[in-house]
């Protein structure tokens, strides 16, 4: 140890300084939410409804668990940069289902947030994937125009036909199991319904009530891989009734962000999309499970900022998934679709984020006749959650397994689901599992209906 001059003693280790601050720092971030803390009565309700604690059995990958280690850190007696804590931490999926059964009502997302937000600080302790993570994040989806190139090759690299092609590849799997999977993903992006391309039609039947305007959030990943969700929400809201405008210069939602402990990024974008949607009443729509629980939870977010925090109240009082905003209306019927089983897997954040239980299963049955077969378990997680699935493959991949499981035993060959990182999570576990089943959102089907009872223009089937 280094000694000053003089002889007055050694010099202070700043390693230990700096594990001071960052366990300081952390310590007022979960003080702050003290409250949310101490309303946790450890009951143990939240066991079974937790993925990661039914797959592992450790009480520490439990909802109830990492609360305990979260007080142990506000409280000092546990250090923030602890490995058990950043390891369970990480852990987590984030899905939130341990919320709706929890008779205190702790809000363990805020939480999960709050814990994380230092753990991003730290840059430290984290494998090269989350350090990659961190410079994506904040080099390139903090910036619109290089997202757009990101996805705008991914879309090129994907119609090649090739990461489908690679994602079969045993060599692949045997060398480089996590890129195959990350093929898997966006392979099962691509449009997987079989219908004709009717993407610039407009439609032809207008409903006969008074045409509401609504405001479509049309999502990062959703605009870049997805858009023909995007469009066919716009056709299918127009029918019954709604006229859906896109504001322009609207950015990522932040749940990337948030999600993994970066509360300034996503407060960024936070901002502008709420500056941009404005002060008007009209209905944000989203159509995608992630994005609309992220923008539903940005007057947390930005509760302490003084300039945004009452128009972030205002902001999300709007907004509602695009199944919601149809059930506030009796569902236009569509022709009937022949064919294979249909199954539905809830999104967990349109569940326990939205609370969207029975709209998105009201769009089904907009569909006559539909062949439609419950599916066990959906309202668990399908352990994507994000970048959960690149960045922690094994509890991913056991999360995966039993949704892929529950599915089979439905005997469905398609699946409908109101995410798009939930529809790439499942599709990439289907190839590689070689299951045969496609997937798409509950919209498209709705939209394909309505296609082919003639509700746009050209011919109907």
């Amino acid at each position: 140890m280094l000694r000053q001059k003089g002889g007055q003693g050694p010099l202070p280790d700043l390693s230990i300084i700096e594990d001071s601050l960052q366990a300081s720092q952390l310590t007022a971030q979960l003080s702050a939410e003290e409250q949310k803390l101490v309303a946790c009565v450890h009951c143990g309700l939240c066991l079974e409804a937790c993925p990661t604690y039914t797959l592992t059995g450790n009480e520490n990958d439990s909802p109830r668990g990492r609360i305990y280690l979260m007080r142990a850190v506000s409280e000092g007696k546990l250090p923030a940069t602890s490995s058990s804590f950043q390891l369970h931490i990480d852990r987590c999926l984030g899905c939130r289902a341990c919320e709706p059964v929890c008779p205190a009502g702790v809000e363990y997302g805020q939480l999960l947030e709050a814990s994380r937000a230092e753990l991003f600080a730290q840059e430290s302790g984290h494998g090269l994937s989350y350090r990659l993570l961190q410079l994506t994040l904040r080099h390139v989806w903090l910036h619109p125009g290089r997202l757009r190139f990101v996805f705008s090759s991914a879309r090129i690299l994907r119609d090649t036909g090739l990461p489908a092609l690679l994602s079969k590849s045993g060599l692949v799997r045997m060398v480089f199991g996590r890129i195959q999977f990350a093929l898997g993903l966006l392979a099962s992006s691509a449009p997987q319904l079989d219908r004709v391309n009717h993407e610039r039609q407009e439609v032809v039947e207008q409903s006969r009530d008074a045409v509401e305007t609504v405001s479509l959030f049309s999502g990062c990943v959703t605009a870049g891989l997805f858009e023909r969700v995007n469009e066919a929400t716009k056709r299918v809201l127009q029918v019954n009734g709604f006229s859906a405008q896109v504001p322009s210069r609207q950015v990522c939602c932040g749940a990337l962000h948030a999600h993994a402990g970066d509360l300034e990024g996503a407060r960024v974008l936070a901002r502008q999309n709420i500056e941009v949607f404005g002060s008007d009443t009209s209905a944000v729509i989203t159509n995608a499970g992630g994005c609309g629980a992220m923008l539903a939870s940005y007057h947390h977010l930005l509760e302490h900022d003084e300039q945004f925090a009452q128009s972030a109240r205002s902001f999300v009082a709007r907004v509602r998934d695009v199944s919601q905003q149809l059930e506030s209306r009796v569902i236009k019927e569509g022709a009937k679709l022949e064919g294979e089983i249909v199954t539905y897997d809830a999104s967990c954040h349109l569940l326990n984020g939205q609370h969207a239980t029975e709209a998105p299963l009201k769009v089904l049955r907009g569909i006559p006749d539909l062949k439609f077969v419950s599916l066990e378990g959906s309202e668990r997680c399908c352990g994507g959650a994000g970048v959960y699935n690149l960045l922690e493959p094994n509890m991913s991949g056991g999360v995966l397994a039993e949704k892929l499981g529950h599915i089979r035993d439905t005997g469905a060959c398609l699946l409908a689901t109101g995410n798009p990182g939930c529809q790439m999570q499942i599709g990439a576990g289907a190839r590689l599992a070689n299951m045969d089943l496609r997937l798409c959102h509950p919209i498209e089907l709705l939209d394909e209906s309505y296609r082919r009872a003639g509700m746009y223009g050209g011919i109907a089937d």
